[in-house]
């Protein structure tokens, strides 16, 4: 069994809440003469706001334009009246808004505290799988696993101790932290579809066997980039070189010791 760590920068939170900002804006069309003093407009500058500091008017389709950006500088432009379709003028109700979607803001103050769950359970995985681990099972996993970086080890033990309880304990509290991305188990070919069972049916993680229809299929060309839990037969593995060629190009190179 080959467990990868890797820590995922997935944050849907941020996501709704840069949607929640920019929902709290409503844009109005604007003719010239509503370009007064304090009020913020886009399309003055590219992909900017600006604040009018002062408006002076040269005729009845042109007026001069002090403005501040958003860094603070002060500019000058003469805008005429044909540039009107462009601009828009930026109001807010306030420094915050709460004109969002609201099934939005739940699901991404849930989708938080589900990630953040483990901090206030420290075996989530035991608890959240339909599984009884046994002391030594759960020391194994969170007193010894768990609590060392990096994270690789050979999980030796007796027979029937319990070694895929283990490993899909360790898997499932990697998944739930953030830190697991990809997962490869390596095992007998008579074993496969056992692995297979145990981990969806014992720990909701659903792996899928390399077959051959899934390397032909492949629309990358490497079935390893599309599969991110994957269980590969053994002789499968040991006997193509060109699938332990496409296996090692998902493998990041380590940098070499000081």
């Amino acid at each position: 069994m080959v467990i990868r760590s890797n820590v995922l920068p997935q944050n849907i939170s941020v996501y709704i809440a840069t949607d929640i900002c920019q929902k709290g804006r409503h844009r109005n069309m604007l003719r010239l003469e509503d370009l007064t003093k304090g009020t913020q407009v886009q399309g003055i500058l590219p992909n900017s706001i600006v604040a009018i500091v002062d408006a002076q008017w040269h005729g009845s389709d042109v007026v001069e334009l002090t403005y501040k950006d958003a860094s603070g500088t002060l500019g000058n432009e003469l805008v005429f009246r044909d540039r009107e379709p462009t601009l828009e003028i930026i109001t807010s109700g306030g420094a915050w808004s709460f004109t969002a979607d609201g099934a939005n803001f739940r699901l991404a103050s849930e989708a938080h505290r589900i990630r953040l769950a483990y901090l206030f359970d420290p075996l989530l995985a035991v608890h959240t799988s339909l599984v009884e681990p046994l002391p030594h099972q759960i020391t194994a996993v969170y007193g010894e696993m768990l609590t060392r970086q990096p994270l690789r080890f050979l999980l030796a033990d007796d027979p029937v101790a319990g070694k895929t309880i283990m490993a899909g304990l360790l898997m499932r509290e990697l998944l739930i932290r953030g830190d697991l991305h990809r997962c490869l188990v390596i095992c007998p070919g008579s074993l496969a579809p056992q692995w297979q069972d145990e981990l969806s049916q014992k720990f909701h993680l659903r792996f899928e066997i390399l077959t051959n229809d899934r390397i032909e299929s492949a629309v990358t060309g490497n079935a390893f980039a599309e599969m991110p839990l994957v269980i590969v037969r053994l002789d499968k593995l040991s006997r193509n070189q060109d699938l332990q060629a496409k296996l090692m190009k998902m493998i990041p190179a380590r940098e070499p010791a000081p």
